[in-house]
This record gives structure tokens, sequence and C-alpha cells, in this order.
């Protein structure tokens, strides 16, 4: 039997700074009585945690407000200037760096280009320090007012004292990339699976925010989704979200990029869309040989074919997705996603309809992510956001932290 846990005045102090914190970085700016009322905290409570925060400096004023009949509401918000966080996006065709303020705006960005058949680990970790290093410089932030980096990244993560990847498209087997970026920088790293860090992404700031149920599907070169269940991203007993482009479609049709046959991604994602068509678009990268064959398909029977083909696959497997998890919205980004959704967004829902329960389909809606390209390191960004608002990252340079 587990002894329960005593909590102490300290563990209430904390959880109530996590709780208003959290409060106000989502629903900024608001007042002493708004956060009151917002987390159910007493006044007097409200007021020391709020007091506590501006001496800080995490909290600012940001003007104010007039009451019913009372003196002015000063409003309040997380500083912008308090700390930086960093999200790094490894995809298919490049490696993404970012660097955020802690309202979320971008400060600094740089794009990375990859083959998309040659993903050699020495290749992606010199992209992310080289990131790491042009976005601080751009951005003119210095290295310890950085609260962290949270990089996004393809396949399993096995998190622990050194996180290791298990990508298998990729050719990784326990690559243990935390240690490897360790010889190149000291900033602290969270490393997590690029479909849940673009299905944060999504509930914190796009299409999923206010759902208690989704499912964020992430379609690039690969294929790959997110399950939000009460209003939290579902982590399974690792951090591989969910490996959804490899389920099977097709008993032994066509190989996947992980070496078995018949998978999702083989039908669905934007490597294998292009290769079923046909090297046709030389000398154009992923991206644009997809908006070409996109653009191509209302003159090309041939494009027009194989684009019906990926969207029925899409359909049936949102079906399956529909029927396994009964949420209340589908949300399908990717830059790849996007692309499709434009333009076939109508045929994947009539495939998802005819491949659900009617009850379960009628309670989901599908619907395009609203972040675009960028989700992915902007919910990587959101890691260490999480460790700030639950009162455990701090910048390097603060020296007022509170007691732990």
């Amino acid at each position: 039997m587990r002894e329960r846990r005593r909590w102490t005045v300290r563990d209430l102090r904390r959880d109530n700074r996590a709780v208003l914190l959290s409060s106000l970085f989502f629903e900024q700016p608001l007042s002493r009585p708004d956060l009151s009322a917002a987390t159910g905290l007493s006044p007097a409570s409200v007021s020391n945690v709020v007091r506590e925060l501006i001496d800080e400096g995490i909290v600012v004023e940001a003007g104010s407000v007039d009451s019913d009949g009372g003196r002015p509401r000063v409003l309040l918000q997380v500083n912008p200037d308090y700390g930086y966080v960093i999200g790094v996006d490894v995809g298919e065709i490049r490696v993404r760096v970012e660097l955020f303020d802690l309202t979320m705006a971008e400060r600094a960005k740089v794009d990375y280009p990859l083959d998309p058949r040659q993903h050699d680990v020495a290749v992606i970790v010199e992209a992310i320090l080289a990131g790491l290093d042009e976005v601080l410089t751009r951005s003119g932030v210095s290295p310890s007012a950085v609260l962290g980096v949270g990089i996004g990244v393809p396949g399993i993560v096995e998190n622990g004292p050194d996180a290791r990847v298990h990508g298998q498209s990729y050719g990784w087997d326990a690559v243990p990339l935390e240690r490897l970026l360790r010889a190149g920088t000291s900033l602290p790293l969270h490393i997590d699976n690029g479909a849940k860090t673009m299905g944060q992404a999504e509930l914190w700031f796009g299409t999923g925010r206010g759902t208690q149920h989704a499912v964020v599907c992430l379609i690039g070169s690969g294929v790959g989704a997110s399950i939000i269940a009460h209003g939290s991203s579902h982590r399974g007993s690792t951090s591989s979200a969910v490996e959804w482009g490899h389920t099977t479609v097709i008993a032994g049709g066509r190989t996947c990029r992980c070496g078995a046959r018949g998978c999702l991604e083989a039908y669905a994602g934007a490597e294998a869309i292009l290769d079923r068509y046909g090297d046709a678009f030389p000398g154009l990268d992923q991206e644009s040989a997809l908006a070409a064959l996109i653009e191509l398909a209302s003159t090309s029977e041939r494009a027009a074919e194989v684009l019906d083909e990926a969207a029925l696959y899409l359909g049936v497997s949102i079906g399956n997705l529909i029927n396994l998890f009964n949420p209340e919205r589908i949300i399908i980004g990717g830059w790849a996603g996007l692309l499709l959704g434009e333009r076939m967004l109508p045929a994947i829902e009539a495939a998802a309809r005819e491949h659900s329960l009617r009850y379960s389909f009628a309670q989901t809606s599908i619907e395009l992510g609203r972040l675009g390209p960028d989700a992915v390191a902007l919910g990587a960004a959101t890691l260490p956001i999480e460790a700030l608002l639950s009162g455990t990252a701090f910048p390097a340079f603060r020296s007022d932290r509170p007691a732990s």
C-alpha cells in the first residue's frame, strides 16, 4: 500500500502559485478580482501570490480598467522579457529552431533544409546546435535568460537521465540525442515526440483550445498523431504519442519506411504520395512538389487519382480514430496535412463518415489546424513553459527564485 502524501504549507503555496500563474498565462491580462474568480483562490491568497510574482519580475502591471462604482482595477500580465524559450522541430525536410518570449511571440527563427532521405544523427545534432546559436544571436538574448529548449522529434522518446530516441523510419535506434546535444550546449533540454508537441500547441493556442478530447494528426513526409484526453496530451508508457502512421490500412500493402507493409504512412505521407505519382517534379523540394501535385490534380487524372487515394486512406484511418476514441475534434495539421486539407477535406470527411459509427461521427468535427507549419516548434517551446508554470524552471540569471 502506497504511503499517502502529507501536504505542507509550502505545497499549498506552490500549488496556488501554479494555478494562478497558469490562469494568467492563458487568459492575460487579468485583474486580481478576475484571478480570484478564475482560480477559486481567496482575494487575500491572490494578493499574496501576485505580490511575490511581481517582486520576482515574472508578472507586471499592464494598465487598468474601470470597475463598477469602485477604484479602477489594475491589470496584470506575464512579463514577456522575464525569460525566453526555444522550440525545435526535427522534421523530415527541415530542422526549424524558433525563440519566443513569454507571450509566445516569435523573436527569431532559422531553418536548416534536410534531404528527406538522409537523417544522419550528426547532421541533425549539428543543425540543432547551429540553430540555437543563431536564434540567440539574431534576437540578442543571452543564454542565461533562456528557460529551456523544447525539441520535437520523430519516433519514440525514452525519457530518463539520458533521453534516447527510437526513430525507426529515420534509422535511429536508441539514439542518445540529449547526450549528443549536451556536448554543444548547457541550456536545459526537453525532448518529446513531435506529433505530441504539435498536439500541445493546438491544445494551448489553436483549434484544440477548449476541448477535453481530441486527436491531432500530424501529416508531413510521414504521419503521426497526438491524443488529447481530459484536456491534456496522452503520453502512454513512453512519449511516443500515437504512432498512427504505422497502423495497417492494407495487409501486405506497400512497403513503409519503417519496414512493415501496408502502413497508413505508405499511402498518406507526402513522401509516399509523391513516390506513388512518380518522379515528375525534378529540382523541387518535397513541400513544393506536393503543392505542384495538388495544383496539377485539376487537369491531370493521374494526379487526382493519387490524391483521392490518399484522402480515402486518411479518411478511413480517421474513422478508426473516431470509433476508438470518440473525440470532440479531429485536427489535421503538419505542412502536408494543411496542403492536402485545403483541397481534400470534403473527401477526407466523406471517407471518415463511411468508416465510422454514425453516432460517433456526428459528435466529432474534422478541422484544419490553425497554427501552420510552425506548430511543432511552438509546441516544443511549451515544454519549458510547463516547467515555469509548475515552478521548476527559472532563467539562470534570476537570483530571486522562490524557495522550493
